[in-house]
């Protein structure tokens, strides 16, 4: 690094030195229809696992009015996302956002949150993709690793596939993710065709939960069950948000990047809306809050009118999904570790990308590394008793809601301030809601956030997100704000949006 430094709240940045850049760079290869099916392959898990036990939290009509509520906030947020993306092409993406509006400590909680969520997540999908693809083969075969006491294997095969099929190259990336997206989306829609073609929808069935005293069969826990409820009706789209993440590997972002986020959350409110009143149709909704049903809902739909052999093959399909999101959400932690190791706010390894496929290889091992670990860690915690091990899984689902739901609370207010901030700034698509629709899908995440803080079965995750988010800010304010580098995301921020790409601060 050269002696250049530039100061600015609290934080000290270093001029890039040279070849700094040349060594983290990506390649464009991702047009509207690539960039839908990463956003659409990163969330489709949500409608095979994750949503279901929003059941047991408020029955069947306080999720739907979850879900409602939830898709409002999603458009809103989407449109406020895409404008924001537009006028900042960089694969900061949400960081990029609230750096430029609330400075290096905004960006990093911001960053950081985002990380947690999107590693945790893919532990997430990891753990369900391991459960329906043991479900599958026990049902098939009879052999059981899960029984073995060797689940870990499957974790391991799988972070292994995909951390590689994620480093051979964004183009290779992007087609998969189209693929699998579209089998999963036709997978949902056999789904429903079966169900009904079989006489195995019975719309009573979504009411088949006994409600607690003074309270109806449509809200069997009261009004106060919709709040509890917001963070499962987020699985349904938790993750077409990372798209900005793309920017750098998109071939048009300022137009694509928008238009493909709104594509894509049409296209997810229909699927969860279709799953939520059919799945439940089928099997009723009791039986999707408590284990078998938990951990492979739509396993369990095609159980209920299938032979056993048959649903266990069409699961096989259902399997697709969760790999789907695997693919699409390893994506977004890889990128978002990236822009935020190459502007140096984690350690500068990280964002350096192969020579030949110009994909950042090293954060997405040491993201995957990092899930592995936690996957131990809910491993060790459910081996204490039977009840730890559901509320073990809880946890690690819902630090991923909690990081999202701080993330997109950072970015709506990163909004409304960017408006007022940057009133010059260029900004190629702007949102047709403006900031009244960035207030109500933050006051909406700001609902799931405190949804997820009262409920108890939530508790502990709140509080091993916070020690996590303790001690990355300590890390921060000790050793990473002295160590920033004026990245594209950086430069942006400094120069009052009037800079796009590395060089001298404006």
């Amino acid at each position: 690094m050269t002696d250049s430094t530039t100061k600015s709240s609290g934080a000290t940045y270093t001029k890039a030195e040279d070849g700094y850049f040349e060594k983290r760079s990506l390649k464009r290869t991702a047009g509207v229809w690539g960039l839908w099916g990463i956003g659409i392959a990163a969330v489709i898990s949500g409608d095979f696992a994750g949503w279901n036990p929003g059941l047991g939290q408020a029955g069947w009509g306080g999720l739907l009015i979850a879900t409602i509520i939830i898709t409002i906030m999603f458009f809103t947020m989407i449109f406020s996302i895409g404008e924001m993306s537009a006028a900042m092409p960089h694969t900061g993406g949400a960081y990029s956002f609230s750096r430029a509006a609330m400075g290096p400590w905004g960006g990093f909680i911001t960053g950081l949150a985002e990380t947690i969520e999107y590693v945790v997540t893919t532990a997430v999908v990891v753990l369900f993709s391991a459960y329906y693809l043991n479900s599958v083969i026990a049902s098939l075969t009879g052999f059981d690793l899960d029984a073995l006491g060797f689940s870990w294997v499957w974790w391991i095969v799988l972070y292994a596939i995909f951390i590689g099929l994620n480093s051979l190259g964004a183009s290779i990336g992007f087609k998969f993710a189209l693929v699998v997206a579209i089998i999963s989306m036709l997978v949902l829609v056999t789904f429903a065709v079966l169900a009904f073609a079989f006489g195995a929808v019975d719309f009573s069935r979504l009411f088949d939960i006994v409600p607690t005293e003074g309270n109806t069969e449509f809200l069997p826990f009261g009004v106060t069950g919709i709040l509890f409820a917001l963070p499962f009706a987020i699985w349904f789209f938790l993750g077409i948000e990372e798209l900005p993440l793309a920017a750098e590997e998109a071939t048009n972002p300022t137009k694509d990047i928008p238009k493909a986020s709104v594509l894509g959350v049409i296209t997810l409110a229909f699927f969860g809306l279709l799953v939520l009143f059919l799945n439940p149709a089928v099997t009723g909704s009791a039986a999707l809050t408590v284990s078998p049903g938990l951990d492979e809902p739509l396993l369990v739909g095609f159980a209920a009118f299938l032979p056993t052999e048959v649903a266990a093959v069409l699961s096989l399909f259902a399997l697709i999904g969760l790999l789907a999101s695997l693919q699409g959400i390893m994506f977004a932690y890889g990128r978002n570790m990236y822009s935020l190791s190459r502007a140096g706010y984690y350690p500068k390894f990280l964002s350096l990308t192969g020579a030949k496929h110009k994909t950042p290889w090293v954060a997405l091992l040491v993201g995957g590394v990092i899930g592995f670990v936690i996957l131990l860690g809910v491993t060790v915690v459910s081996s204490i008793s039977e009840e730890l091990s559901g509320a073990a899984n809880g946890i690690i689902l819902f630090i991923a809601v909690f990081g999202a739901v701080i993330s997109y609370i950072m970015q709506m207010v990163s909004f409304v301030i960017l408006r007022r901030k940057f009133p010059n700034a260029v900004r190629p698509y702007k949102s047709p809601t403006g900031i009244a629709g960035a207030v109500v899908a933050g006051l909406i995440a700001f609902a799931a956030f405190i949804g997820i803080l009262l409920a108890p079965d939530f508790r502990l995750a709140v509080l091993a997100f916070a020690v996590i988010f303790v001690v990355g800010i300590v890390i921060f304010a000790l050793v990473g704000r002295h160590r920033l580098v004026l990245s594209p995301e950086e430069e942006y921020a400094l120069s009052g949006g009037l800079k796009d790409g590395p060089g001298d601060v404006a």
